[in-house]
C-alpha cells in the first residue's frame, strides 16, 4: 500500500503564498513514480495543476505557470508545491497523487492523498 499525506493548505489573501507538501510512504511506494498535484473546486471537476517525473522534469497547467513550482526530494519521498501570487480562483482542495503512467491525466494516477484545503480571499 501507498499513503500520501498533504500538508500546508490554509487561508491566504490574494497575492499571498502557500507551500504544499506531500509525504509518501508505504512498502510499495516507488521513487520512480511520477508525482502530481490536482485540485478540485466546488462544483467543478478535478483538474491537473502540476506534475514531476522521478528525474525531476516538471509539468504545469497553463493557469499556474510562473506562479507555482513543483519539486521533489526522492530521499525523503516528498513533493513540494510552493504557490505564489495566489488568486481567488486558486481556491480548491488540493490533492497529491502518484502515477506509474502519464503525467497530466487524472486516470494515470494510482494513489491519492486525502487533500488539503486552499482558500484565497479577495
Amino acid at each position: 500500500q501507498v499513503q500520501l499525506v498533504e500538508s500546508g493548505g490554509g487561508l491566504v489573501q490574494a497575492g499571498g503564498s502557500l507551500r504544499l507538501s506531500c509525504a509518501a510512504s508505504g512498502r510499495t511506494f516507488s521513487r520512480y513514480y511520477t508525482m502530481g498535484w490536482f485540485r478540485q473546486a466546488p462544483g467543478k471537476e478535478r483538474e491537473f495543476v502540476a506534475g514531476i517525473s522521478w528525474t525531476g522534469n516538471p509539468y504545469y497547467a497553463d493557469s499556474v505557470k510562473g506562479r507555482f513550482t513543483i519539486s521533489r526530494d526522492n530521499a525523503k519521498n516528498t513533493v513540494y508545491l510552493p504557490m505564489n501570487s495566489l488568486k481567488p480562483e486558486d481556491t480548491a482542495i488540493y490533492y497529491c497523487a502518484a502515477s506509474d503512467a502519464g503525467v497530466t491525466n487524472t486516470r494515470a494516477y494510482k494513489y491519492w492523498g486525502q487533500g488539503t484545503q486552499v482558500t484565497v480571499s479577495s
